[in-house]
Order: C-alpha cells, then structure tokens, then sequence
C-alpha cells in the first residue's frame, strides 16, 4: 500500500516480496536478487516475468476479497456513441443528464465504467460525458497516439461532436494527465478542473515519485510483458488494486472480474502499457505546458492513505487557484474506497458558480459564534466556538467548521458518526484514541499538524495553556456521542 502524508514517502511493502511469501525460499531469494534494479527497464521486466511464472498457481488459488459488489456500469438511462477524433482514434462515449458539460476521464485498470454513481449524480444538474481512453474499454486501440496531449485532443473532439464548447473536467489516475494535458491546450474551454491522485509527469515533484521502486510498471512494456500477462490479465491487474487501496476489499470481486475482461481483449494490453511509455514525452509536453499556469479552479483531491495533500503540491506548480482536499480513509481507488465522500466532494465543486465559491478569509476574520456547547459537530464542551466554514453539519453532504477551544479545557472520550479529517491551525492540540481519557496516550500536535476521527471511533483531547483553534472537515450530518453519557456536557 502507498501513503503519501505532507509529502513523498516509500512504499511501506514490497509487492513482489509480498506475493511470494509461502512459495519457498528459493522463488523468494530469486525474486529478491531482482527487485534491486525494478527502474532499469529490461531487469524489470525479467523480474516481473520470473514472477508471474512461477507464483503463477499460487496467486490463482489465493482467496479474493470477500465483497458483494455490482458490475460497474454507468445510468441505464445514458446513451452511447463512438466518435471518430481528428487524431485517428474512434472514442466510445457515454453521456446523459441535462445541462452544462462535465467531462469524466478514467485511468489505468479501469475504463468510463467507474464514474457510474458520480455519473448518476451529476447527471441532475449537468451533461455528464464519459470517455473511455484510446486504446482502453470500447474505444479504438491505434498504434500510437498515447500521448497525453493527443489523447486530450481526442476528448476534445468528443466534447465539441457533442455540441459543448466548454465544460468541467474531471480526471482520476491518468485520466488526470489528461485532464491536464486538456485544460493546458484549451484553458478557455475548461470552466473547473478536478484532480484525482496520481502525479503529473513532469511537474515537481514528479522526479522524487518515479524513483519510487513500488512504481516499476511505470517502465513495464513490450511484445514480451505482452506474452507475460496473455491469459493472466486478472492477476497482474489485482496487484494495482491490493497495492495501491487502503483496503483491498473495497474492490469487489465483480469490479474486478469486469475490468479484466475488458483488459484481457486483444490490444487492450497494448494500448494500456503504451499509456505508461508515453510518460517521458508527456513530461516534456508538461514542462511546456507549466510556463502557462492555469487560472480556473481547481479542485485537487488526494486519498487519505495515498497522494494524500501531495495532489495540492502539484497542482500549485501548474495552477494558480488550487483548492485542497483529501477522501478519507482511501487509498488510490476514491470511486470505490469511499463512493459517498467522493461523490459528494466533486459534485459541490462542479456545481459551484465561478465566483460564489471563491471565500478568502484571513486569520482575524474569523467570526466564531458563541454559544452553550459549540454546535453540532464538536463535542459540545462549554466555552468552544465555532464557525461553519462551508456546508451544514446537520445536513447531508461535505461540510469544514472551524473551532476556537479554550486554555485548559478536557474532553471526555466521544465518537462522531461521520468520517472527519482535521488540521491544528493555530496553538498546541493534545489528542488521543480510545474509550476512556488517559493523559499518557496523548500526543501533541502543534500548529500544521493533521489528524482523523474515524466513524465511531473513540477520541478525547485537552488544551493545556492556550487556547487552541481546529478546522474540522467531514460529510454530514454530523453528531456527537460520548462513550460515558455521565461525561456528556450537555
């Protein structure tokens, strides 16, 4: 699993070596003396090659996640067309809904499929147009082309067959890349631009990511890694999903077998290896692109246990209105790991007016309102302030308060229903986990530091002597619960 937390951090295990364990020592020492040199091409893909040959029984009889999912698909109600691009590919496109465009991208391991109950929702307020990449799902499989400035110029000509000039654009994986290579070439096209965890190549921090070891298929291709994964598509694209997913699970067992399929028919293979070689030049292309620095907003979305803020790191080298936002307790997958957070986060942006979005609030401007216990959301501890920042916590959706907590003030052990994830913006927090409070299990978080409050999970904290501001974001509605109702202030 990757988790990426204020910065670029090492893959915590190693994938190869993970698969192998139980197979013997020999396969293991074997696979070792190779994961030593995964960035040199070739070594790379001898070591994945020696791999899958001979864990090849052992990762066919090892028992999948255990979950009972549906077969990806978009709204039964959206049609679907395949759009022959200037660039000599022919683009199947799904679209519905009414209203202005939003453009869904998707990436590796997945095809236009994914965006299914993104789709459905913002298909209420806007044309939903949903692409499947050259090469990928039911698009064409050409021989080039896999650029990612030429595959912007593919969405392109689906969005204008379509009638639209502008829309929103959304990109997740490389998707993403796209939708930057796509905002890049036509800025005045593109009214808001999400951003959904992975790197750019060619923006900082971009060369300290692909040293990354855990990131061999960045390098894996060719007629011979073609041979290697033929009949085994399944295994190789499970590896995507248990590596880079907080908890493998998420990805059911029917999400999985829908998307081998579509990778194991003939090119798909091809066409998806070509999407990773493309990445040198696609990082010339973006070193060009980031002289100009887009001016839309952008919405710039980590998972909790992958990019995490990192996405905001890269995006503010190529952008000059960046918003940051992380899903929590997800991995890479965000459409899967955490379907309602992610859904809801991209449709409030998207749905956002060009300016009644745009809040600047210095430090003195907050205007924290004095009340008995706080407001919903905090835990309703006398003499705590609050400002809503966005949204409603009594309400369904994505909502941020800001709390003022004063000096010396303890709170007893409490849980929320939702998943929160929090920043210290100001003073010393001292918070810990569990169901009773214990001044040694807490750790001091100064000003900057970030923490989560899992659903249902226990927590307490104290201010020794200052007082403490937090800013709180989570997805309503929003309560609080105190694990020994005599602590409970209200």
């Amino acid at each position: 699993m990757i988790v990426w937390c204020g910065g670029v951090r090492p893959i915590q295990r190693n994938v190869l070596g993970g698969a192998v364990k139980g197979v013997g020592a020999r396969v293991r020492n074997m696979v070792k003396r190779y994961e030593k040199s995964y960035f040199d091409r070739l070594a790379g893909c001898i070591a994945f090659g020696l791999a899958v040959i001979l864990l090849q029984s052992a990762l066919r009889s090892a028992p999948g996640p255990a979950v009972a999912d549906a077969e990806p698909a978009l709204p039964a109600a959206f049609q679907a067309r395949t759009i022959a691009t200037p660039a000599g590919a022919n683009i199947y496109v799904g679209f519905g809904g009414v209203g202005p465009a939003v453009v869904l991208i998707h990436g590796y391991a997945d095809t236009g499929d994914m965006w299914g109950p993104l789709a459905a929702e913002l298909s209420k307020t806007h044309t939903v147009i949903v692409p499947d990449l050259r090469g990928l799902g039911r698009s064409s499989r050409p021989d080039s082309g896999y650029d990612k400035k030429t595959e912007a110029a593919d969405i392109r000509a689906v969005v204008t067959a379509l009638g639209f000039d502008r829309a929103a654009v959304v990109g997740h994986d490389i998707g993403l890349m796209v939708a930057y290579a796509y905002a890049a070439q036509y800025p005045a096209a593109v009214e808001r631009l999400v951003m959904m965890d992975a790197p750019i190549p060619g923006i900082d921090p971009w060369d300290d990511i692909v040293r990354n070891r855990g990131l061999w298929h960045f390098s894996f291709g060719g007629p011979d890694a073609e041979r290697l994964v033929l009949g085994r598509e399944r295994i190789y694209l499970d590896r995507f999903w248990n590596e880079f997913a907080a908890d493998p699970s998420r990805i059911g067992e029917a999400t999985r077998a829908h998307y081998a399929a579509q990778y194991a028919l003939p090119g798909a293979m091809r066409a998806g290896f070509a999407q990773f070689a493309a990445f040198a030049r696609d990082a010339d292309d973006n070193k060009i692109f980031a002289r100009t620095k887009l001016t839309m907003p952008v919405l710039a979305v980590g998972g909790e246990k992958s990019f995490g803020p990192t996405m905001a790191v890269f995006m503010r080298n190529a952008a000059t209105n960046v918003r940051e936002a992380i899903v929590p307790g997800a991995g890479h997958w965000l459409m899967e790991e955490n379907t309602p957070f992610t859904v809801a986060l991209v449709r409030d942006f998207v749905n956002e007016d060009a300016h009644a979005g745009e809040h600047r609030i210095a430090a003195g401007e907050y205007s924290f309102a004095d009340g008995s216990n706080g407001g919903t959301g905090t835990s309703a501890v006398a003499g705590i302030q609050t400002e809503v920042l966005k949204g409603d916590p009594d309400s369904d959706g994505i909502y941020t308060i800001m709390l003022r907590i004063p000096a010396n003030t303890r709170i007893a052990a409490h849980f929320h229903p939702d998943d929160r994830v929090a920043t210290v913006i100001s003073g010393t927090w001292f918070i810990g986990y569990g169901d009773v409070f214990n001044r040694a299990d807490l750790k001091a978080l100064p000003a900057g530091s970030f923490y989560t409050e899992p659903p249902g999970r226990a927590h307490f904290a104290e201010t020794r002597d200052e007082p403490v501001i937090v800013q709180i974001t989570g997805f309503g509605p929003s309560a609080t619960h105190y694990v020994d109702p005599k602590s409970d202030p209200r």
